[in-house]
């Protein structure tokens, strides 16, 4: 198992690449607006009487490259008394060059399926540009890529089979913005978007990282307490719909709930909690908790983002219910028979 150290350490440098692409990509932009303005102001400057002076201003703000060109032109105009010098100034019109939030590819992404490779790598570094958490780009089709794949899947509305095929791979493609939930509200705050089954980690309206979800699958239950077998635990499998905050967590390792083992819960509704699971399949399939892979609840713990009193944000519908609720099994003891204990009657 990694460390808590070498998770966060992987996060950080995952996170400082990322950004470090994101910005070479935005200054070559800038830099080609920047260059071409330049020139168009030379060609114009050619074309004037007397000295020239080009000045040149670029402003790159939140993703947006602006620049602006002035001309400023002398002439001198000589009579036979006073000599009269005017100055005309010229404003070229301002370039506004907004850059498309994720940069466009310059060759398709391949369908692979669930194989690995140079390809593969393409496909993780891609979906880390979208905002859907995996790992590592080392074009090992692993658990996390699996999982960020079917992620996409559900939130573009395509069958999440946690395989790239043809449709997957021309929607990677063509995306052209990062994943984004509903909220606008200041700090962090987490979504569970019941109906997409994806979960957004979000920080005052920006997408920090979109991550494949089960909920709860709607259906009753009834099964024997897993810390007390002679107790039975009925209800509906539910994650309901509301404004939470994490209340309490547990930090290491596997923990034993009524229901089961949960990995490293962070719970904000009563039993209800995020928490590591080996299961998260394409549908609701839990008890009413929200299941990630272990993979990613070791990264929320390192990186931080979820600490007490995170709100929650839980919205979406419910999946009907089958059949009606189970009764609880009643429960008969039977005595065993002393045979040295007889009672014998007297005839009347």
């Amino acid at each position: 198992m990694v460390t808590r150290n070498g998770e966060r350490q992987h996060f950080v440098l995952l996170s400082g690449y990322f950004d470090v692409m994101l910005t070479l990509r935005r200054t070559c932009v800038a830099l080609g607006s920047a260059g071409l303005l330049l020139i168009v102001a030379a060609c114009s400057s050619g074309s004037a009487q007397g000295a020239t002076g080009v000045a040149v201003a670029t402003t790159v703000v939140a993703g947006s490259t602006t620049s602006s060109v002035i001309t400023t032109t002398t002439s001198t105009t000589t009579s036979t008394t006073t000599p009269t010098t005017t100055s005309t100034t010229t404003l070229v019109p301002t370039t506004s060059t907004t850059l498309p939030e994720v940069t466009p590819l310059m060759a398709p992404l391949v369908a692979v399926g669930r194989n690995d490779g140079l390809e593969t790598a393409r496909i993780q570094e891609r979906l880390l540009e979208l905002g859907f958490w995996l790992q590592l780009v080392d074009g090992d089709f692993g658990n996390t890529t699996k999982q960020a794949v079917m992620a996409f899947q559900k939130y573009v509305g395509l069958d999440p089979t946690a395989k790239v095929d043809q449709a997957t791979a021309d929607a990677l493609t063509l995306a052209t913005t990062r994943a984004i939930g509903q909220s606008t509200d200041s700090g962090t705050l987490v979504e569970i978007d019941k109906d997409k089954q994806v979960m957004f980690i979000m920080n005052s309206g920006k997408l920090l990282w979109a991550i494949n979800i089960s909920t709860g699958s709607g259906q009753y239950y009834l099964e024997t307490n897993q810390k007390d077998l002679v107790t039975w635990e009925t209800g509906r499998s539910l994650t309901p719909s509301g404004r939470f905050k994490i209340n309490r967590e547990k930090s290491d390792g596997w923990w034993d709930g009524d229901l089961g083992q949960i990995y490293r819960p962070k719970y904000f509704n009563g039993g209800i909690a995020i928490h590591g699971s080996m299961s998260i399949p394409k549908y609701p399939a839990s008890h009413g908790c929200v299941r990630v892979s272990t993979q990613a609840m070791d990264m929320i713990w390192a990186s931080g983002l979820l600490p007490k009193k995170t709100p929650v944000w839980v919205y979406g519908n419910d999946i009907e219910a089958e059949g009606e609720p189970p009764v609880v099994p009643t429960t008969t003891t039977t005595l065993p028979v002393d045979p040295s204990l007889t009672t014998t009657i007297a005839p009347a």
